[in-house]
């Protein structure tokens, strides 16, 4: 058997120049992810930078900071394996069909996720503001990427899913730190209404609690079916809230027996007809 020298040079001839080739290819595409990598990492620095500036919650700083990470490398790997000539299109179908049955699959969570970012972005509310949502009131404890946890009053520990907070109503109770403790002490239509007032602004004025800016508001907001009602508007801080509302429960009954002003309660005459014998 003849050896055909003539091709063996052909196709050695062409083994190098396809290795040459590739070699360069090779070269370049390393020189393009190390490139690559430095970009990546001044570009997370300069994204930390702005979220530390902003005070971003560091809950959210740092998940953010992953997944742009994690997007950026998978575009450098990407782009590396098509510069060595790996078909990446059939790759990034693939990833995408995958990607959309998951998303699918986890609407709900997603939703949460979703949830919990705009939470932590714009915070409506933060750790240890006192909220109301959902049907629940309490303290925040913790606010995570997909619930959030309270701590209500009574010391139970509720797990809100973030997209109902998202999209539901909440109520910051506590974000202004004062709040306006709203009353109403009813009195006989009989007592003298200048009397009640006075004896109530003077309760409330020796409370160290009670704001003075803004000014406490008494009015008769009411003429009810057995008593005169006056509506009782004084400012705390918020930590004294509940304080000087139970403490003006006690003192104002205390106070109006006192001076002889009626709290008047509800009343029904009960009349018992009876029937003659026959």
């Amino acid at each position: 058997m003849e050896i055909n020298i003539e091709k063996i040079e052909h196709y050695v001839q062409m083994l190098g120049d396809m290795g040459l080739q590739f070699g360069v290819q090779f070269l370049l595409a390393i020189v393009v992810y190390l490139v690559g990598n430095f970009i990546i990492k001044r570009l997370l620095n300069l994204v930390e930078l702005g979220l530390s500036k902003k005070e971003v919650e560091i809950t959210l700083h740092r998940f953010l900071l992953s997944i742009l990470n994690t997007l950026l490398k998978a575009i450098q790997i990407i782009i590396f394996a098509s510069m060595i000539g790996i078909q990446t299109a059939s790759l990034i179908a693939v990833l995408g069909a995958a990607g959309l049955a998951i998303g699918l699959a986890l609407q709900g969570s997603l939703a949460n996720f979703a949830g919990g970012v705009l939470i932590l972005l714009f915070r409506p509310f933060k750790n240890g503001d006192a909220i109301k949502a959902q049907g629940y009131v309490g303290t925040v404890q913790e606010i995570q990427i997909f619930n959030t946890i309270l701590k209500t009053f009574d010391n139970q520990r509720i797990i809100i899913p973030n997209g109902l907070l998202s999209n539901g109503c909440v109520t910051n109770i506590n974000i202004n730190g004062t709040r306006r403790v709203d009353m109403v002490f009813g009195i006989g239509y009989n007592d003298d209404i200048s009397k009640a007032k006075a004896l109530l602004r003077s309760l409330l004025e020796a409370d160290e609690r009670v704001l003075k800016d803004p000014a406490i508001d008494i009015w008769v907001g009411e003429h009810g079916e057995s008593s005169v009602n006056l509506f009782v508007r004084p400012w705390t801080k918020v930590e004294d809230y509940w304080g000087v509302y139970y403490d003006m429960m006690e003192k104002v009954k205390l106070e109006f027996d006192k001076a002889g002003i009626s709290i008047p309660f509800p009343q029904r005459d009960v009349h018992i007809h009876q029937t003659p014998s026959a």
